[in-house]
């Protein structure tokens, strides 16, 4: 009989959110990138002109819609897995395969992105307004007011669908990075296994969802220059290749860091907080 300590279902949300604290400039700056019609300028000519023009709070701009959506989505996403994944592995004394894995990750991060949708889109307006809405909620008013219910919507099949790729990027792939890693027998279940494992979630994560990312940040951020998801791709797709990972260095920079803060803080809260069980 051995005592370990598993995940509570919103563990997920806090390491999600601590996380978005600390790479929040970078996504803004990712949003930036992916919405110019032409390459201009880099991050980090981007990263000056953002602070140029509105000074160094700006980089902070819709934040508080980030911590919802974390709170909500991620929350959801995370809880979903984690439950289901423990109950399983209980069931069946064993190992997740990793098909399953990628089934469970994608049938989360699809439900609660479908779920929680006006959270990630306020979000995003939030980024591209900067300072135009005050906060979350006064986001959420004046776009329900000024534009209707359907924009807090627009994109929703685009979203859920990232919503899904990420899902396994992170959840799945990290599972099964962290589970190959201690499988050679030369790491333990320690910070260094957790790092590694997150560095290959938050890579696997990027590429997946990269292309849908560039066209869903276009279609949301459109009044009538898109007239549905196809006429989005079809115009992207003009520009070349290369436009569906405009903005890949910069997501990688922040997916990446996100999903390790993410991971190592969620590890940390299990292993000091966590439920214990007997098995």
């Amino acid at each position: 009989m051995t005592e370990n300590r598993i995940s509570r279902w919103y563990f997920g949300g806090l390491s999600s959110s601590a996380a978005a604290c600390l790479t929040h400039p970078l996504d803004l700056i990712k949003v930036h990138l992916q919405t110019q019609q032409e390459v201009r300028v880099r991050m980090i000519g981007m990263t000056v002109n953002v602070v140029r023009r509105e000074g160094y709070l700006a980089l902070y701009s819709g934040l508080s819609a980030s911590l919802c959506r974390q709170m909500t989505y991620s929350l959801s996403r995370f809880g979903i897995y984690e439950t289901v994944r423990d109950k399983v592995n209980r069931k069946n004394k064993g190992l997740m395969p990793f098909y399953q894995k990628v089934l469970l990750g994608a049938f989360g991060g699809m439900w609660c992105n479908t779920s929680a949708q006006s959270i990630p889109n306020l979000s995003l307006y939030l980024k591209l307004k900067q300072l135009c809405y005050a906060h979350v909620f006064d986001g959420l008013l004046r776009v329900w007011k000024e534009e209707g219910i359907r924009k807090l919507f627009s994109g929703a099949t685009m979203a859920s669908t990232r919503g899904a790729l990420v899902s396994v990027g992170q959840l799945s792939c990290y599972d099964q990075s962290k589970q190959l890693v201690l499988a050679t027998g030369y790491l333990t279940d320690n910070i260094l296994t957790h790092f590694l494992a997150s560095v290959i979630a938050g890579g696997c994560a990027t590429i997946l969802c990269q292309p849908l990312d560039v066209v869903k940040t276009r279609l949301m951020n459109s009044k009538v220059e898109y007239r549905s998801v196809f006429h989005c791709l079809t115009e992207t797709a003009k520009l070349g290749p290369k436009a569906f990972y405009k903005g890949l260095v910069p997501a990688a920079i922040r997916l990446i860091p996100h999903t390790v803060f993410t991971f190592m803080f969620l590890e940390q809260l299990k292993q000091h907080f966590g439920e214990v069980v007997v098995t």
